[in-house]
């Protein structure tokens, strides 16, 4: 969804991708239940607001017995108010980026959810016109395959986010969205959850895009997000993306190799050439073959000496879905390797701290050996990372930073 309808937000998939970082930041709730400050608290200021939002819920149609089932056992939830407050602005490369969303253990999960639901898919594709890959990296992205969809009441999350009022209108139409998918049957209020911002279902749509694209792909009276079977998740998914624009049988883009002095002003979705253009450049298919027919742009989003990509009007597309240029890099790139592709063959240049992604591996794997837990070496350094970082340095009688280096990585190959 557009970034000014679903991605104002930093929920969903971009949540669930950071936290399945191993050396990232852990966002999410302890898998036993909800933290407490996600649990109604008393409030009477939030109490006079819902009396007083009912009868603006029902000047616009919505019963009093689906505000009385939506609102029994809603409240307050501090915790909602905190995450919304404190959201950070992650500024992760590209490079930290598709080892998090095209993962090895990512790629192997999808590529066994592609097989299981290619009936399915190949389905929804014959009536949207998105490709099965394609549909099933949006799904990793947003909800790893359906196991982050998230359990936090959606009533008591909007209507806490609409009372608190730093963005009180465009809460408020999400809570109205929300009370309407209770009208309608869609599913019941112990059902109807997601993040802490809204954000439901195997792919995460906020209420009002629901409200607009969910479908009903069964046709049994039912758009369910919610459940296990994520049929009308993925359809809807399609839907949204064949109404945004989605050109049946042409590709997102794909990885490229730029000549050497490729001019870095020639990058960007601003500047637009025929393939047989860029060809002329030299921009070659980094996998071998031609380059596909149509209009593109170059992204280099590490620099023209890094991995760089042509990307066409599908790219823009899932660009709608979260209007981040590395996020729709991810899903491409998702799409690829769950289709049988390989990792990016481009070299990324070396991080701030002078780090490749396999001496980033490294660091955190001898960290780990020496007694200091920070996940699984992904080469992403997150916070687990820096507290590991942190842990080490103190104990060994250094400036303790936090911060990587490549003398620090040299001790700790000496053990």
């Amino acid at each position: 969804m557009q970034v000014s309808r679903r991605h104002l937000l930093v929920s969903g998939g971009a949540l669930a991708l950071l936290s399945a970082c191993g050396g990232g930041t852990s966002v999410s709730a302890p898998s036993g239940g909800l933290d407490p400050d996600l649990l109604p608290q008393p409030n009477p200021g939030y109490d006079a607001w819902v009396a007083a939002f009912r009868g603006r819920a029902a000047a616009r149609g919505i019963s009093a017995g689906t505000l009385d089932a939506a609102f029994r056992g809603a409240g307050y939830l501090p915790g909602v108010v905190t995450r919304d407050r404190s959201q950070t602005e992650f500024t992760r490369t590209l490079e930290d980026y598709l080892a998090i969303a095209a993962s090895e253990q990512k790629v192997s999960t999808g590529r066994a959810e592609l097989r299981r639901n290619m009936a399915l898919l190949r389905e929804i594709e014959g009536r949207y016109g998105v490709p099965p890959e394609v549909v099933t990296a949006v799904w990793g992205m947003e909800s790893n395959y359906g196991t982050r969809r998230g359990d936090i009441p959606v009533v008591s999350a909007t209507s806490t986010l609409a009372y608190d009022g730093r963005r009180g209108e465009f809460f408020e139409a999400q809570l109205i969205s929300a009370l309407r998918i209770l009208e309608r049957g869609d599913t019941t209020p112990s059902r109807l959850t997601g993040s802490w911002a809204g954000a439901m279902g195997h792919t995460q749509f906020i209420p009002t895009t629901y409200q607009d694209y969910a479908v009903d792909f069964r046709g049994d009276g039912r758009r369910d997000i919610w459940s296990e079977d994520p049929t009308d998740g993925l359809a809807s998914t399609a839907n949204y993306l064949s109404r945004s624009g989605w050109r049946r049988g042409e590709p997102w883009g794909l990885e490229v190799r730029l000549p050497a002095g490729f001019s870095a002003g020639l990058t960007g979705r601003g500047v637009r050439r025929s393939s047989s253009d860029w060809a002329a450049l030299g921009v070659t298919n980094a996998n071998g073959g031609s380059l596909p027919g149509g209009t593109g742009s170059i992204l280099a989003l590490s620099g023209v000496t890094g991995p760089a990509f042509l990307v066409f009007q599908n790219f823009n597309v899932i660009l709608r879905y979260n209007n981040a240029e590395k996020y729709g890099v991810g899903v491409g790139h998702l799409s690829d390797r769950l289709a049988g592709g390989g990792p990016v063959r481009g070299t990324f240049p070396p991080d701030r701290y002078g780090f490749t992604i396999d001496e980033r591996k490294e660091l955190q794997a001898l960290l780990n050996r020496a007694g200091y837990d920070v996940g699984t070496p992904d080469g992403v350094f997150g916070s687990k990372t820096e507290a590991g970082i942190r842990s080490y340095q103190a104990r060994a009688g250094l400036a303790v930073t936090g911060e990587p280096s490549q003398a620090l990585l040299q001790q700790l190959r000496r053990g």
